[in-house]
């Protein structure tokens, strides 16, 4: 492990509410030797059945915990469930200096975690930053996807922000030390004080949030204002661009959408944009009180999903 990234002790993630999954670890993807990366790796009983292969894509400031309810669902139904947490996420290694977060440092790391387990008929599952990230993978490997399930995310190439992410990026550049916890509660009501402490467990102190403090740098849209890109939000704009083009002409898979009604940033307005782009995107599925974190009411959706693709 590199001497500038930090480990989050073992201890913080024990008897964690309704989890059941068992930790994975690589840490010799190309490119990024010695962070130690943490990822489930969960499938059925009879292997030799195993169907469709979910890749569970979280954002910020999560981890993989948030795919708890839609994982369930998916075993049951006879399928392999992968969630990885990014660097700086979960019980994944996190650098230290806020610079190493990069468009580019993250997409890279998980296409290179999809070439070291040789994930193939996956369905893609994402949301917020795992779909930003997340919606640009299957352009550089078509032939391992073969669904999606979009949720509450976006592609954005240089727009101008909303009020309400322009508010958000503001309000986490003001708040270096985030309190995850609260806002993981203050976003989605439905949580217990235990699960909220969850998704706080992989932040001992300020140390370790670089990563939580990079992302909203990262969003490619300008300000509310419509100023300028600054050089890091910039980074990702051609690459959005082209996962645009792929997902209008050239997605030949099945599609399910969900949105959480209760997002003021990327609620159904950012997702009706987003449905558009996506070639024969069946009309979505609106979850009324799900909010930005839209996962916390996955179970339903994941069942839907499935009798959708008819593999339930």
């Amino acid at each position: 492990m590199s001497a500038k990234a930090l480990r989050t002790p073992d201890d913080r993630f024990a008897n964690l509410p309704d989890w059941d999954f068992a930790p994975h670890y690589v840490d010799d993807l190309p490119g990024y030797e010695g962070l130690r990366m943490h990822y489930v790796d969960a499938r059925p009983e009879n292997e030799s059945e195993v169907g469709a292969t979910f890749l569970c894509l979280h954002g910020e400031p999560s981890w993989s915990y948030l795919y708890r309810k839609m994982g369930k669902v998916f075993l049951d139904a006879g399928h392999r469930f992968v969630a990885p947490d990014m660097f700086g996420f979960g019980r994944s290694d996190k650098p230290v200096d806020d610079e190493v977060y990069t468009y580019h440092f993250h997409r890279n790391a998980l296409l290179a975690l999809v070439e070291k387990l040789d994930l193939k008929n996956i369905c893609l599952v994402c949301q917020d930053w795992g779909g930003l990230l997340g919606l640009t993978l299957p352009m550089e490997a078509p032939d391992r996807f073969t669904r999606l399930i979009v949720m509450n995310t976006g592609l954005p190439a240089g727009e101008n922000a909303g009020e309400g992410f322009a508010a958000w990026r503001a309000f986490c550049k003001a708040n270096p030390d985030l309190d995850v916890g609260a806002l993981m509660q203050r976003t989605t009501p439905i949580l217990t004080d235990e699960e909220a402490a969850v998704y706080a467990a992989p932040f001992p102190d300020q140390t370790y949030k670089a990563g939580v403090r990079r992302f909203p740098e990262l969003v490619m849209l300008k300000g509310a204002e419509g100023d300028e890109l600054t050089p890091i939000a910039s980074e990702g704009v051609e690459t959005s661009l082209k996962a645009r083009k792929f997902w209008s002409e050239d997605w030949t898979g099945e599609t399910f959408m969900a949105i959480g009604m209760q997002d003021p940033v990327l609620g159904p307005k950012a997702m009706h944009m987003l449905k558009k782009i996506i070639k024969d995107c069946p009309e979505p599925m609106e979850v009324a009180d799900g909010g930005h974190f839209v996962q916390e009411w996955g179970e339903p959706i994941a069942k839907a999903a499935l009798e959708k693709f008819g593999i339930a």
